[in-house]
């Protein structure tokens, strides 16, 4: 397949995902969220340090996750975008401690870690659109989490890699180039579906 053709196929792909989570009632997103967190609790082993993220708009949240993990005593990184879209990282410190910044994001405001500090996370929380049957990841086109997962590579560090779906979106197939990087599971209301 051209360069074309897969950039358009990702782009239409996008574009009704998207619509799709828009469609969805805050209701529907809130029970969606409180489930997520349940399920997600699966994937974390004790003494584990979580890499996730603050879900924004109709993203399938994070919130009720994040919250359980601080709740426990787990350590969890958030991202915390630079100007070149790659990610550093900041300890989740309690709702209270995140700052609306770039792009509607909400992000950390304690000191910061650098990029490679989410080499030491057990399990990466990644955010995508869709993930298909093989564990090929459909995120939003900015690669900074392409970078998140070159960097871990780089390292030889190897977390549990991991997405948070609607069901919908576990689909057969997404798109996918060569440098595309699997996801080891996708969490979605129902359950934890590991590739």
């Amino acid at each position: 397949m051209s360069d074309d053709l897969l950039y358009n196929e990702k782009a239409e792909l996008r574009s009704r995902l998207l619509a799709d989570r828009r469609a969805l009632s805050p209701e529907q997103r809130a029970a969606a969220a409180a489930a997520l967190a349940e399920q997600a609790l699966a994937l974390v082993p004790a003494e584990a340090t979580v890499a996730a993220y603050v879900s924004v708009g109709a993203e399938p949240g994070t919130r009720p996750l994040l919250d359980l993990l601080h709740g426990r005593g787990v350590p969890v990184l958030l991202p915390v975008l630079l100007p070149d879209n790659d990610l550093d990282w900041a300890a989740y410190q309690g709702p209270e401690r995140l700052a609306p910044a770039a792009r509607g994001l909400l992000e950390p405001t304690g000191p910061r870690l650098g990029p490679a500090a989410v080499c030491a996370a057990h399990v990466v929380l990644l955010p995508g659109l869709a993930v298909d049957r093989h564990g090929l990841r459909l995120g939003r086109g900015g690669g900074s989490y392409d970078r998140v997962l070159a960097r871990l590579a780089r390292a030889g560090a190897e977390p549990l890699l991991a997405t948070l779906l609607y069901g919908s979106e576990l689909l057969e197939r997404v798109p996918a180039e060569p440098h595309d990087r699997p996801v080891h599971a996708v969490v979605t209301p129902t359950g934890v579906h590991r590739f």
